[in-house]
């Protein structure tokens, strides 16, 4: 907002979509920090049953500013004559905001709640489940595919086997430690 402040016209020029894309330059910023959230059961607010939701962890807080960041957006401002911005949710609300599309298969604990339950299954529909990033509840800030990763693997081991169907033994060569270790 101080940058707005400082030079409106500037400001109001980024509004302009004509050619935004010949006069734009997009930074993406990761880190590699300890971040982590967590799924917490909350009452719905109307009707029974509870859904989750996401919190920050306590102990593993997200930063509210990363220098490097800022240090980076202002050289490339003086070089290029430009005004550095960065997304509103995150300039206003502390909400990051990531290029991986996340979010849609909401976790609920009924159809009327969510698109899944909390092993990641379609509601009302029998084998189906989701295993990508619609079922991510929330942004963590970084790369998610990690903890999409980690979700769809919890998942993927919470589904029985058939019946029909007996754990096999692998191959002696698969058992075998891997060379080095």
């Amino acid at each position: 907002l101080a940058a707005i402040a400082r030079h409106p016209l500037k400001a109001l020029r980024t509004l302009d979509p004509r050619r935004w894309s010949q006069r734009t330059v997009i930074l993406l910023v990761m880190q590699t920090l300890d971040n982590s959230i967590r799924l917490v059961p909350k009452p719905n607010r109307i009707g029974d049953g509870v859904h989750l939701q996401t919190e920050e962890d306590p102990e593993n807080p997200n930063p509210r500013h990363i220098d490097a960041a800022e240090q980076a957006s202002r050289w490339f401002e003086a070089r290029l004559g430009g005004l550095a911005q960065a997304g509103v949710t995150e300039s206003l609300f502390n909400i990051p905001s990531t290029a991986h599309i996340l979010g849609g298969a909401v976790i609920g604990s009924g159809a009327d709640e969510g698109v899944v339950d909390a092993n990641q299954r379609v509601h009302g529909y029998e084998n189906l489940y989701v295993f990508d990033g619609s079922a991510m509840p929330a942004n963590p800030g970084v790369n998610p595919s990690l903890t999409i990763t980690a979700m769809a693997e919890r998942a993927v081991g919470l589904i029985p086997p058939k019946a029909d169907q007996r754990p096999t033994a692998l191959p002696e060569a698969a058992q075998a430690a891997p060379s080095g270790a």
